[in-house]
C-alpha cells in the first residue's frame, strides 16, 4: 500500500499526478513514483522519501504525457528505497504497474516465474504481478484479459493500475480488498485509491468492487469481473468540498481536526435526535431496530482507535440495553474460529471503511449468518457497501493520521445506537430524553475544553523529555486512558500505557517514580473516590500527576501537580469530553519535540493490508 493516482486524457498528467499524491500524503508512505508513456517509450521516475523529492526529480527530467500513473508506497515487502518503490517494470520495460495490498502467494508465483526466465529487480511482492501479466500478454491476450487471467492466479489483496506501451489508450485497474475509484471527467478520466485525490477535478466517481477489473479510456470505461462477466457500473456523486481537505490557517491537520470537534460531533447527531420520543433516528438502521434489540449478543469489532471507541460502546450498550456485549480486535476475530450465531449482531467500526482486518472479519461474520452493521466515516467505502446496514459518523474528512474527531464522532454514534435499542427494550421516555438533552450540550462543552488549549500547551512543555507515560481511568474512562496513551505513542514516540486505574497496583506501580508522569482521568462520578485512592498511591511514590477532572473540583488541585478541569456530563457521554484534552496534550508534546504530527513515522492512515 498506500496511495494510487492515475490520469488519461488530453492534459499533461504530471501536475495532476503530483497534486493527487500530495493529497494522499496523509495516509503515510516512505517512497513515491510515477510512470508515463511518452515518445513511444515507458518512463518511470521513483524516489525514496517525500513526494516533494519526487517532484524535484521530475523537474530535472522534464516530462509531459497525457497518460500517467503514480504511487506512494508504505513498505510491506522490502525496505523503503528507490528500487522497491512503484511503478514496477516487466523485463523489456513495456509494461508498468502500481499496487496496493499484499500478494500472499507471491513466493510460489515468484519461483514459478523465475523458472520460466523472469528476472526480479526488487524485493517486493508487487513485482510478481507485472511479470505475471507480462506472461499472459505473451500468450496473445490484450491488456485487460492478461490482467484478468493473472489475477485469477493471485491470492491476497490488491488495488492495481497498469500501463502498457502497446495499448497507450487505456489504464487497466482492478480491486480486491484495497480501495480503487474511477473519476469521470470531460474527455478525461482519473483513478485513485481515495476520492480526496480526485475532488479537485471531478465529483463524478465509480467505485470498483472486489473482483472487478476495468479498462479506463479518456472518454469511457469498461468493467468486468475477473471471471469475464460484463458489469454496468453506476456513477455516483461525491459531496466532499476541497476546503474540507485543506489545513486552512492551522499549522497541522491534527490541530484543525481537534478544533473542529464541536462541529463534527454536532454533525454526527444532527437530524438524528427525536426529543419528544426520547430516542434517536438512524436511517441506515431502519427496519433492523427490532432485530438488534432482540439480539442474544452484540459484538463490536474494530482496530486501533476504533477499537477503543468500541470499548466505550460496550459500557453504553450493556448499561442501557442489558444485552451482553463483547469487543473484539478485528485482526484476531476470524483467526480464532469465533462462535457466531444468527442471533448475534456485530458492529464493525472503521474510520476509513477500508481497514483490511475489519473488512475481512466482516466477511467472515456474514458467512456465519450474523447481522452485520457498519459504522464508518467514508461514504462509499468497502465496509459501507459490504454491510447489510449501518451508520455514517459524518465527521468529515480526517487527514491527520492520528484519529481525533473520528473517535469522538464514533462515540456519538454508539450513543445514538444505544438510545435507539434501549428505548425498544427497557429505557424510559424520561431517561431517553435526559440523555438526548445532554448529548445536545456536548458540542458547546467541547468548545469550552478547547479554550484550555494554552493551559494544556503549558503542561505539555513540562513533559517534552519524558520517556514514559502512564494513563489511568476507571469505568467509561478506562478506554479513554487507552486512547490517550495511543495518541501520545503515535505522534510523539514516547512509550505510554493505558490501564484501568485499579490495575495499577497489579504491576505498573513498579514503574512509578519521580520521573514517571501519570495521567488520571478523574471526573467526579460514581468511581471518583476510588480514583482518588489510586492518585494517593502514586503520590506516595513521588509520581508526577496530571489529572483530568470536572469543574469546581478543587480537591484534586491539592493532589495533582497539574489539573485540567472540564465541564461535567452524564457518565456515558463523559469519554467524548475527556478524550479532547488528551488529544491536545499529545499534540503539543509532539510539536514541541519537533515531530511531524500529521505523518508520524511507520504509520498509515488507512491500513489496507493485514
Amino acid at each position: 500500500m498506500c496511495g494510487i493516482v492515475g490520469y488519461i486524457g488530453e492534459r499533461n498528467s504530471i501536475p495532476i499526478l503530483i497534486e493527487g499524491l500530495k493529497r494522499l500524503e496523509y495516509r503515510g508512505y516512505d517512497s513515491a513514483g510515477v510512470g508515463v508513456i511518452i515518445d513511444n517509450t515507458c518512463k518511470v521516475i521513483k524516489s525514496k522519501g517525500k513526494v516533494s523529492v519526487l517532484e524535484d526529480k521530475i523537474k530535472k527530467n522534464y516530462i509531459s504525457s497525457p497518460f500517467g500513473i503514480a504511487h506512494t508506497r508504505w513498505a510491506t515487502h522490502g525496505e523503503p528505497n528507490e528500487i522497491n518503490a512503484h511503478p514496477h517494470f516487466n523485463g523489456d520495460n513495456t509494461l508498468f504497474l502500481i499496487h496496493n495490498g499484499i500478494i500472499e502467494n507471491f513466493t510460489v508465483l515468484k519461483k514459478e516465474l523465475q523458472s520460466k526466465g523472469y528476472e526480479f529487480r526488487s524485493e517486493t511482492d508487487s513485482e510478481v504481478l507485472v511479470h505475471l501479466i507480462d506472461r499472459f500478454l505473451k500468450k496473445g491476450n490484450n491488456l485487460l484479459e492478461a490482467v484478468r487471467y493473472a489475477l485469477n492466479e493471485v491470492q491476497g489483496t490488491y488495488g492495481i493500475a497498469v500501463g502498457y506501451l502497446n495499448e497507450p489508450d487505456k489504464i487497466v485497474v482492478a480491486k480486491k480488498g484495497s480501495p480503487l475509484v474511477i473519476g469521470i471527467g470531460d474527455n478525461e478520466n482519473f483513478i485513485a485509491s481515495d476520492v480526496n485525490a480526485l475532488i479537485a477535478h471531478t465529483s463524478q466517481v465509480v467505485y470498483l468492487e472486489d473482483g472487478e477489473v476495468a479498462a479506463v479510456y479518456k472518454d469511457r470505461f469498461e468493467a468486468k469481473t475477473i471471471d469475464d462477466e460484463l458489469i454496468q457500473k453506476e456513477i455516483e456523486e461525491v459531496t466532499i468540498e476541497l476546503n474540507e481537505i485543506s489545513r486552512g490557517d492551522y499549522k497541522h491537520f491534527m490541530l484543525k481536526e481537534i478544533m473542529e470537534q464541536p462541529q463534527s460531533v454536532k454533525n454526527s447527531f444532527r437530524g438524528r435526535l427525536l426529543y419528544e420520543e426520547g430516542t434517536s433516528k438512524l436511517g441506515g438502521l431502519v427496519g433492523y431496530e427490532q432485530r438488534i434489540a432482540e439480539s442474544d449478543r452484540i459484538i463490536i469489532c474494530a482496530c486501533g482507535t476504533s477499537w477503543h471507541a468500541g470499548l466505550v460502546g460496550e459500557y453504553m450498550l450493556e448499561q442501557f440495553t442489558g444485552i451482553p456485549v463483547e469487543v473484539e480486535y478485528a485482526s484476531e476475530f476470524r483467526y480464532r474460529n469465533p462462535i457466531v450465531t444468527k442471533k448475534d449482531t456485530i458492529l464493525f467500526i472503521s474510520q476509513s471503511g477500508e481497514t483490511a482486518d475489519t473488512l475481512a472479519a466482516m466477511k467472515e461474520a456474514k458467512r456465519r449468518g450474523a447481522l452485520v452493521l457498519g459504522i464508518c466515516n467514508a461514504v462509499g467505502s468497502s465496509i459501507a457497501r459490504e454491510s447489510k446496514a449501518g451508520v455514517y459518523i459524518h465527521a468529515g474528512p480526517e487527514i491527520g493520521v492520528a484519529s481525533t474527531k473520528a473517535f469522538t464522532s464514533q462515540l456519538v454514534v454508539l450513543a445514538l445506537i444505544t438510545i435507539l435499542i434501549a428505548r425498544r427494550r427497557n429505557l424510559s421516555l424520561i431517561d431517553g430524553q435526559s440523555i438526548i438533552r445532554e448529548l445536545d450540550l456536548i458540542p458547546e462543552k467541547i468548545s469550552q475544553i478547547l479554550e484550555l488549549n494554552d493551559h494544556i500547551e503549558a503542561i505539555a512543555e513540562k513533559f517534552v523529555n519524558a520517556k514514559n507515560f502512564l494513563y489511568l481511568g476507571r469505568g467509561y474512562n478506562f478506554p479513554v486512558a487507552l486512547e490517550g496513551a495511543l495518541k501520545l505513542k503515535e505522534i510523539s514516540y514516547i512509550h505510554a500505557e493505558g490501564y484501568p486505574a485499579a490495575e495499577m497496583k497489579h504491576g505498573p506501580i513498579a514503574l512509578i517514580d519521580e520521573n514517571m508522569p501519570t495521567v488520571f482521568i478523574a471526573p467526579k462520578d460514581s468511581v471518583y473516590d476510588k480514583v482518588l485512592s489510586n492518585i494517593e498511591e502514586v503520590n506516595a511514590r513521588n509520581g508526577k500527576i496530571i489529572a483530568i477532572t470536572t469543574e469546581s473540583d478543587s480537591h484534586l488541585d491539592e493532589m495533582a501537580e497539574f489539573t485540567i478541569q472540564i465541564p461535567n456530563t452524564i457518565r456515558m457521554l463523559m469519554p467524548i469530553l475527556t478524550a479532547v484534552p488528551l488529544q491536545l496534550l499529545a499534540y503539543h508534546i509532539a510539536v514541541k519535540k519537533g515531530l511531524n504530527v500529521d505523518q508520524p513515522r511507520n504509520l498509515a492512515k488507512s491500513v489496507t493490508v493485514e
